[in-house]
């Protein structure tokens, strides 16, 4: 066997491994470190790579060429086991593209499979705003459906080659660990990914499941946000114009614009600040304080409701200011700098990692749900800095706050080019029906009768 791409496990300390009790398919847990969402490590060869795991996109994709803002590269030619497919894609995110050579190649996951599996890879050679100053990864792991893999569905995504060939559970789980540490940091912060089940080292409590709404994105529904504990009293369909999607890949809690305007005006309200600078809440300024004082005191709690796999309860996640109040790196000695931690969206509410960070999340594609449950290391002081709860009713909710025209991007394609063919075939018909000679006897003309020179029929097809 070659050099494939091997995957080392690697624990952070503080999270030591405990096997589910009483299963023979045990999960597979990968450390996540570097800075909150990473999956540590791919090495085509002795250089370990950094992966971005990404809820929000579906291929797997590595630097195949050197960058100035990354450290390693994946070297197909050190490869024995590579074999290139022979065509290219590009992958649009955001913020950010890349484009990239499409081949496979062996994944060996040394622990806990103990076995190596082939799978689709991309290498980039070409790519605007993706790789950024200060990242700590050189590649990204999508790990939503099928339906979004470039260029089609039909290229098999990672995790669906590992279910396949590795036989386990249509299910993983993730951890993300960063609550209160400097963003852009050096800290310790790390987490998990469990491939093929739930930890139960990993969170406390109850799970609590919200049905998965479309197969593309993990796409959710979202039925009321409360500020302070008050609501924000929109139409539920307002939170989930035109989706409502958990993605690892977004930093921040992104709104849609109304949706954000409405929370920005609800914590500024409730902030006990008297007044604060619009930069702030647009993400273009810094709010700071000094060393000796924390902000978080003077911001509300946001929880967001979701509906229960049962449909007529909901449920609460909350996220404390912790949270979405964040402290930068390298403000000033005698200050400390933050951030807002939410900002607005032109086409989806995304819970990203600033959500996330209070959970542990769980993705149950084999039964299309996804769960939400209390995670230890959402603490900062040994105080939590998360909450769930339930279950509460829903009878002041519509029946479903999804908007009917919240298609997937495939479908829409599928049948924007479906139509298009109807109509080209129907101005094909016009035009050859108008080109016939017409061979109707002629009959004399009686005003009594509606003819084609009849306003009702003067435009009929003949």
């Amino acid at each position: 066997m070659g050099e494939g791409i091997g995957v080392s496990m690697h624990r952070p300390p503080a999270l030591p491994r405990v096997q589910p009790p009483g299963s023979s398919l045990n999960p597979v847990l990968l450390g996540l470190c570097g800075s909150l969402n990473y999956v540590d490590q791919l090495s085509p060869h002795p250089l370990p790579l950094q992966i971005l795991v990404d809820t929000g996109s579906s291929n797997f994709a590595v630097a195949g060429a050197p960058h100035s803002y990354i450290d390693g590269y994946f070297d197909t030619e050190r490869s024995s086991t590579y074999r290139p497919k022979g065509f290219d894609v590009t992958v649009k995110y955001t913020q950010g593209s890349w484009t990239g050579s499409v081949g496979e190649d062996v994944v060996t996951i040394p622990k806990g499979f103990n076995s190596s599996f082939l799978v689709n890879i991309a290498t980039i050679f070409e790519s605007e705003n993706f790789f950024l100053p200060g990242i700590k990864w050189n590649g990204i792991l999508g790990l939503a459906y099928a339906t979004l893999a470039k260029p089609s569905s039909s290229l098999e995504t990672f995790f669906d080659s590992l279910v396949t060939q590795a036989h386990i559970p249509n299910v993983f789980s993730m951890q993300m660990c960063g609550a209160g540490l400097p963003v852009a940091g050096a800290g310790t912060n790390g987490g998990s990914l469990v491939l093929g089940g739930v930890e139960p080292s990993l969170y406390k409590g109850d799970i609590w499941y919200t049905p998965i709404k479309e197969e593309w994105y993990y796409q959710i529904e979202i039925l009321k946000l409360e500020i302070g504990g008050q609501s924000l009293n929109l139409d539920c369909r307002e939170y989930n114009a035109d989706k409502a999607i958990v993605d690892s890949g977004t930093t921040l809690l992104r709104l849609p614009q109304k949706v954000f305007d409405a929370v920005v005006e609800a914590v500024a309200r409730t902030s006990l600040i008297p007044e604060f600078s619009d930069g702030f809440w647009t993400g273009s300024q810094l709010a700071c304080w000094t060393n000796s004082e924390t902000p978080w005191s003077y911001f509300p709690k946001i929880s967001i409701y979701l509906r229960d796999e049962n449909s007529s309860r909901s449920f609460r996640i909350t996220i404390l200011p912790q949270l979405y109040i964040q402290p930068m790196m390298g403000a000033g000695l005698n200050y400390e700098c933050y951030r807002f931690g939410i900002s607005p969206s032109t086409n989806a509410l995304v819970i990203g990692a600033t959500v996330m960070e209070g959970f542990y999340v769980i993705f149950d594609r084999a039964r299309r749900r996804v769960g939400f449950a209390a995670s230890p290391c959402a603490e900062i002081a040994g105080a939590p800095v998360s909450e769930i709860s339930g279950p509460f009713s829903t009878d002041d909710t519509a029946s479903n706050c999804v908007p009917a025209q919240s298609l997937n991007e495939p479908v829409l394609w599928i049948v924007s080019y479906t139509l298009m063919s109807v109509c080209g075939v129907i101005l094909l018909m016009l035009i050859v029906l108008l080109l016939l000679p017409c061979r109707c006897p002629r009959r004399p003309r009686d005003p009594e009768i509606v003819n084609d020179e009849s306003s009702l029929v003067r435009h009929r097809w003949k």
